[in-house]
């Protein structure tokens, strides 16, 4: 099901006034990515890029051009590992949300 406009609009104005709605949202992201659905963490990313730092403030941050970016995060982008990272580390400096990995046994 494709989303609305209307939706991701407000899914970044919540973002954008809302520390912990942002946090939520990094955080879901890298779980998608974790579990294996690599296209929902590359969604969640875009709305929180587009949220927070834009394409073109990132691009500035990683040093890569932010067409290449956009394709990165695209529902049939590819990013390499050193990429993903990146990107993860410039929205960590950008959003104050330090990330770590926890493990539970099932």
């Amino acid at each position: 099901m494709a989303l609305t406009r209307d939706f991701k609009e407000t899914i970044v104005a919540r973002a954008r006034r809302d520390a912990r709605f942002s946090e939520a949202l990094f955080t879901e992201a890298i779980n998608a990515y974790l579990a294996g659905d690599t296209a929902t963490g590359k969604a969640i990313l875009r709305d929180l890029v587009n949220a927070t730092v834009g394409f073109e403030g990132l691009a500035g941050e990683v040093g890569k051009p932010s067409k290449s970016l956009h394709r990165m995060l695209a529902p049939r982008g590819n990013p390499s590992t050193d990429n993903f990272f990146e990107i993860v580390k410039a929205l960590q400096k950008k959003t104050h949300v330090k990330l770590r990995v926890t493990a539970k046994a099932a």
